[in-house]
């Protein structure tokens, strides 16, 4: 050793080297390291090395391959000496190296298996300026404090950085220990002036200080966190110690816990409930309260505890009483109070809360919604309204699947919830105008709901417990049954609520709209005066609707003016001043009516008339209550045929039909008109407000006699209308709504009536001051019609 040590090294390496492609990271002269040599022509290199001088170099791959060439390498690598060579059991070698010097490729001698190329050994620039003084001390400061904070760096590699003393050595040690990209490496490997070098490694140590002021930053943080949740563990566990010893509740979970029992015990649960409901408080005690199922489970158990499960109390209400609850909120309707009153007749005879299913059907505005709040008044119970108009999703009757994030129970359940009692009166609105959707069909899921039958056991998704819903008192609103599905509308009791006439109209807005609308408005009763005659004209000029939801509306317009009119006035005037007027007070009459509403809606010359051949007068029955319809015929010279307009839906079409054929047939072989009129004319029938769809048989005979009227040029009998489907055999055949269809032609001024004498039974449920002044007259065959209408 002591010979070597003498002669320059230069001498004692050799041109033509064996290099060994390294995968990882470049090797820096001047360093001891282990290198696992596993490649089978890596490690015949090694060994052929081993058995002469014992050097070898190092180079790095530019790139990742299984076979590498030479191609495949950088062009500056390191020259080592193998010190000693330990044979693996998988045929690999571990060799530990000592690192000598660098070298450039000059010529390829054997591209790969082995590679073998002529070298040039580089030098160093070297530089011994004070600037190369004070990077070596700042290198030596700034690592030692990089490797005081790092555990990864051991106490040998301090000191073998202390005790190099040229600095190129210190910066190849330092960029071979510090954590940088490997082509940096190979880059500062490649870099002979020692001052640039170790101007590089600066760079990189200060870029490491940032990484570690950052990990410590981190680190720090997470430890506060840990020592806060280990102090907040100490506090809450010292806290439950010392509640146990006071005999107190010792954290919210055993809170929840306890309040739950106590509550189940109470209602004495049997069966599937009380099996179920036990293993959920099970499982809420196994829980940690900060899961997120812990949540699921206490919020369901909410539910249960929060539901009304106790036998409802008997009711205790006086039949003289309730009557007078629905004499108070109503004017009219006698047939809907009769049948309510019969109802809480029964209920209170057999003793039985068990709920009914009641459907109330009727064109808006017509107190549908109150009747139900009257109803719940009367009997003392509890009301609970949702609506199911335009609702698409079966969940929100049955509730949501406890799997769903979100999921929460139906509208039953939640009303059942609010109202904390099992037998309250449930108003379910709109249910004529629910549809369906990929989602479910809602009015398929309020089979089981209003259903006696199955509702003491209703099963909600979210629930998933059978429930007694059997006491509560539905009640359905609709304004039309033609949208209701067939089995749901079985399983209800159906009232209809007609339509109201001028004369109720002035009632209802004297007993109830009036005063209401005044108080909405800040009004105060001695102000306003209303004559009779102007809330008629308001009734039959502005809101000659079915309901009164309109002339309420035209009533609060009114009163909003005057409450302008008034207000405008005491700020003109101050009210503090000794001479300050007195309260306005304000005279309503026809044209006070007409100054604040604008122009009447409807006119006396807006009555439906047939005042032309071709012309008649019918009645329909729609979801906004009864209507007048008129029909429309005339002929032009041309081919033989029918033309229909009027937005007729299919079954008018053929009812239009039904009637060209047997009025046709009643023209020719009864009032004479030659075959050739019909052969040389076409023929229009038409119902006017075309934008208005229309639909049903019941236009049948006003058809046929407006045909007639046409073909026999004679105008039918004035202030006369008509309802009645018509067979092809001239039969006049029964229709629905006679009731609400009389009072459409009340408020067409009507005197002459025409229905099917079929429906001679559904006079009876006419009020009589309704059919005041109307003379009706029932007919089996369309030729009686035709008597009626062409005297």
């Amino acid at each position: 050793m002591s010979d070597q040590s003498v002669i320059p090294i230069d001498q004692l390496l050799p041109n033509k080297l064996p290099l060994v492609a390294l995968l990882g990271r470049p090797i820096f002269p001047g360093i001891f390291t282990p290198i696992m040599i596993g490649n089978p022509t890596d490690v015949k290199v090694v060994e052929d090395a081993n058995s002469g001088d014992a050097l070898i170099g190092f180079v790095m791959l530019q790139h990742e391959t299984d076979t590498p060439a030479i191609t495949d390498l950088y062009t500056v690598g390191t020259v080592a000496k193998i010190v000693k060579k330990i044979n693996l059991p998988d045929g690999g070698v571990n060799i530990f190296i000592s690192t000598l010097k660098r070298f450039k490729i000059k010529k390829t001698l054997h591209p790969s298996n082995p590679i073998v190329a002529a070298v040039e050994y580089l030098e160093e620039e070297e530089d011994n300026t004070s600037e190369v003084k004070a990077l070596t001390r700042a290198l030596i400061s700034e690592m030692k404090q990089i490797s005081e904070n790092n555990p990864l760096f051991s106490e040998e590699m301090r000191l073998n950085m202390i005790n190099i003393d040229h600095p190129g050595k210190i910066a190849d040690f330092i960029a071979s220990i510090l954590n940088i990209d490997k082509a940096e490496q190979q880059k500062i490997l490649e870099v002979l002036n020692v001052r640039k070098r170790m101007e590089q490694v600066l760079v990189f140590i200060k870029k490491e200080q940032e990484l570690l002021r950052i990990q410590k930053k981190i680190q720090r943080e997470i430890n506060e966190k840990i020592e806060k949740s280990q102090r907040d563990y100490f506090l809450k566990e010292e806290l439950k110690a010392i509640k146990t010893e006071l005999g107190m509740t010792t954290d919210a979970k055993s809170s929840d816990h306890q309040r739950f029992k106590e509550k189940f015990e109470s209602f004495k649960f049997e069966g599937e409930v009380k099996e179920a409901v036990e293993q959920e408080l099970e499982k809420l005690n196994l829980m940690e309260p900060n899961t997120a199922e812990f949540i699921v489970t206490r919020n369901y158990l909410d539910v249960i505890a929060a539901l009304p499960w106790n036998d409802p109390e008997p009711e205790i209400f006086e039949l003289k009483n309730a009557q007078g609850i629905l004499e108070t909120d109503h004017y009219g309707l006698k047939d809907v109070k009769t049948r309510i009153v019969e109802y809480l007749a029964v209920r209170k005879l057999r003793k039985d809360t068990k709920g009914s299913i009641v459907c109330l059907v009727g064109p808006p505005g017509v107190g549908k919604t109150s009747v139900g709040k009257s109803i719940a008044r009367a009997l003392g119970k509890q009301f609970f309204r949702f609506s199911v108009g335009g609702m698409r999703d079966e969940a929100e009757i049955k509730g949501h699947r406890r799997t769903y994030i979100g999921a929460m129970p139906g509208k039953i359940i939640q009303g059942l919830k609010i109202v904390k009692t099992k037998a309250p009166v449930f108003m379910i609105d709109e249910i004529d105008k629910m549809g369906a959707s990929f989602q479910g069909d809602p009015a398929s899921a309020l089979l089981e709901v209003l259903d006696p039958e199955q509702n003491n056991a209703f099963r909600d998704h979210y629930l998933d417990l059978p429930f007694d819903v059997s006491h509560v008192f539905f009640i359905v609103t609709a304004n039309t049954l033609d949208t209701i599905p067939p089995p749901l509308l079985d399983r209800m009791e159906i009232i209809q609520l007609p339509g109201y006439i001028d004369t109720e109209k002035l009632e209802i807005a004297k007993r109830y709209l009036l005063p209401k609308s005044l108080e909405k408005n800040g009004l105060k009763k001695n102000q306003v005066k209303y004559t009779k005659d102007s809330l008629l004209h308001i009734a039959n000029s502005y809101a000659r609707e079915a309901g009164v939801r309109n002339f309420e509306k035209n009533l609060d317009k009114i009163h909003r003016k005057l409450a302008k009119q008034i207000v405008e006035a005491e700020e003109k005037n101050d009210p503090q001043a000794e001479s300050a007027p007195k309260p306005a007070r304000f005279n309503v009459d026809k044209r006070f009516v007409e100054k604040q509403l604008g122009k009447p809606l409807f006119r006396e010359n807006d009555i439906k008339t047939a005042d032309k051949p071709g012309m008649s007068v019918g009645l329909a029955w729609t979801s906004m209550g009864g209507d007048t319809l008129v029909i429309e015929a005339t002929s032009l010279p041309g081919k033989e045929g029918l033309t229909l307009t009027g937005k007729m839906g299919d079954t008018m079409k053929e009812s239009a039909e039904i009637a060209m054929t047997v009025a046709r047939k009643l023209a020719v072989e009864q009032f004479g008109v030659d075959k050739e009129w019909f052969e040389k004319n076409h023929i229009h029938l038409h119902i006017p407000e075309g934008a208005t769809p229309k639909d049903g048989p019941s236009a049948g005979i006003t058809m046929a006699t407006a045909l007639l009227s046409l073909m026999r040029d004679k105008i039918i009998t004035p202030r006369l209308v008509m309802t009645g489907e018509l067979s092809l055999t001239g039969q006049v055949l029964p229709i629905g709504g006679l009731k609400e269809k009389t009072i459409a032609a009340r408020r067409n001024k009507a005197k002459h009536i025409v229905f099917p004498k079929q429906n001679e039974r559904d006079l009876d449920e006419i009020p009589d001051h309704v059919k005041k002044g109307i003379e009706f007259h029932s007919v089996e065959r369309f030729e009686e019609v035709l008597e009626l209408a062409m005297q």
